[in-house]
């Protein structure tokens, strides 16, 4: 395990003191402050809606020409559409611990897929530090930081109510027979086959029997929840599962994208697992549009801010090929790489009446820095061990603080990590067998695609991303890298 009273060196340096009792008092909640919102407006309610396995360039609004996503097009019409977000890792798990901690791969408690690994009592979440600033605090969906009966269950880390999956693999199966709802189960009309999955030393299922699809239950208990709660102040998370594959479908030689309706893509003269997956992204950007059409018609939409995002990058699971529909769109890799393809998402801000129309925003963001947001939203001061900067200003149309860098890194697949700032991109590969892997590196201004490695152009680039890398690199106790 971790050994959490081990002195973090890198937060010494970066803020030249040593742990303080202040720094402490911090852990567990942030203290209030006049609220950095606009003073006529209440405390805003935040509604954080998560894609899983889309590509960034799955979205009619990042240059999808065949996938249709209306309702996600249009609230980027009328929102901000982000055009350099970052996820929190190239995998589930790890980029959900960023985001919900404010934390970065270098320093975050989970930073891979790892079976039984959770969230403990003193990491603290966005849902808590909400929670205490007076939101009402809900998650439908997949959570994948923390089990039944770990520290790490979403009912403990600040959500008052709970709807979904708690291990990832289960959430494979968008037809299971139950999912949770807070600390019981809830039962669903589908009949499953169980299947073990070695090599992530879980369980698996697919339904041979389906009639109620998951996402239609979270949709419907965000709706139900909007509708309770449109008087107070109520932070809503649905990380959704779509359009992310079963991937033990292929045991039974099935197509491995599970969506109630094919949406007419059953015309497009493509594979059906192709079909099946454009149909996911659109049936995920229907319910979308059933959320924003809820609160327009609560009359809460001045006061609401709905942010999209995605995990990761696209998958290849389930047979689906990423290729058909350019579902990375310019960049280059998939999900389990550090190229862009793998960690650059979509990200679209939407807040009428706040947030002008028709904005792009090159900020350059990442899944730690939600967390510092909703802290300025809430008016409480962020706490000082995130590694994140709150993008609040750059929702509003202020001057924006910007990262100094920011950092990846991934356990599997070899060993890789990767380094950003300014329009510099660096990535390193196969460190299970070489911890002294070169560092390649790529001008984004001109090579978003990542086709040219110019290191030996830029030794001065090369070191000072070198020194980055050991700083912001503190070893796990968890995670060694590996060629798995």
């Amino acid at each position: 395990m971790i050994n959490v009273s081990k002195p973090n060196y890198r937060l010494m340096k970066r803020y030249g003191l040593f742990l303080s009792i202040g720094l402490l008092v911090t852990i567990f909640g942030c203290q209030e402050r006049p609220s950095k919102a606009p003073e006529e407006h209440k405390k805003p309610n935040i509604i954080y809606i998560l894609a899983d396995d889309m590509g960034y360039g799955d979205l009619g609004c990042y240059g999808q020409s065949v996938i249709k996503t209306p309702n996600l097009d249009k609230l980027a019409k009328n929102g901000i559409r982000f055009t350099d977000h970052y996820a929190g890792s190239t995998v589930c798990a790890p980029s959900r611990c960023a985001l919900m901690t404010g934390k970065d791969m270098g320093r975050a408690r989970i930073r891979g897929n790892v079976k039984g690994l959770s969230l403990l009592q003193n990491d603290t979440t966005v849902a808590e530090i909400l929670n205490k600033a007076g939101y009402e605090t809900a998650i439908y969906g997949k959570w994948g930081l923390g089990q039944f009966n770990s520290p790490g269950q979403p009912n403990i880390k600040g959500f008052d109510h709970f709807t979904g999956y708690l291990d990832q693999i289960r959430a494979h199966n968008a037809y299971t027979d139950w999912i949770w709802k807070n600390r019981d189960t809830l039962k669903l009309d589908n009949k499953v086959e169980i299947i073990p999955v070695s090599y992530a030393k879980g369980i698996g299922s697919v339904a041979i029997e389906k009639h109620t699809h998951t996402q239609d239950v979270f949709t419907s208990e965000a709706l139900q929840f909007i509708e309770e709660n449109k008087d107070k102040p109520f932070f809503l998370y649905l990380p959704y599962t779509l359009p992310h594959a079963n991937n033990e479908a292929w045991y039974w030689n099935k197509i491995g994208m599970e969506v109630p309706d094919l949406m007419g893509y059953d015309s497009l003269h493509v594979r059906p697992v192709e079909q099946a997956y454009a149909a996911a992204v659109s049936y995920l950007d229907r319910d979308v549009g059933k959320i924003v059409e809820k609160i327009k018609a609560l009359g809460i939409e001045d006061n609401t801010l709905i942010i999209f995002s995605s995990d990761n990058g696209p998958h290849e699971e389930g047979k689906f090929d990423p290729k058909v529909f350019k579902s990375s769109g310019p960049l280059r890799g998939i999900k389990r790489d550090l190229y862009e393809g793998g960690i650059r998402v979509p990200m679209i801000a939407y807040w009428p009446g706040t947030i002008k129309a028709e904005r792009v925003s090159n900020h350059v963001s990442a899944f730690w820095d939600f967390l510092p947001t909703a802290c300025d939203l809430a008016g409480v001061e962020a706490p000082d061990w995130t590694d994140g900067i709150s993008f609040y200003d750059e929702l509003i149309g202020n001057k924006q603080k910007k990262h100094d860098h920011l950092y990846w890194e991934f356990y599997i697949a070899g060993g890789k990590q990767a380094v950003r700032f300014g329009k510099w991109k660096g990535v390193r590969t196969n460190l299970a067998k070489n911890l002294d892997a070169p560092l390649e590196l790529y001008d984004l201004s001109k090579d978003i695609g990542e086709k040219h490695n110019i290191a030996n152009e830029h030794p001065d680039i090369i070191e000072k991303m070198m020194k980055i890398i050991a700083e912001e690199h503190i070893p796990s106790e968890y995670f060694t890298f590996t060629d798995e």
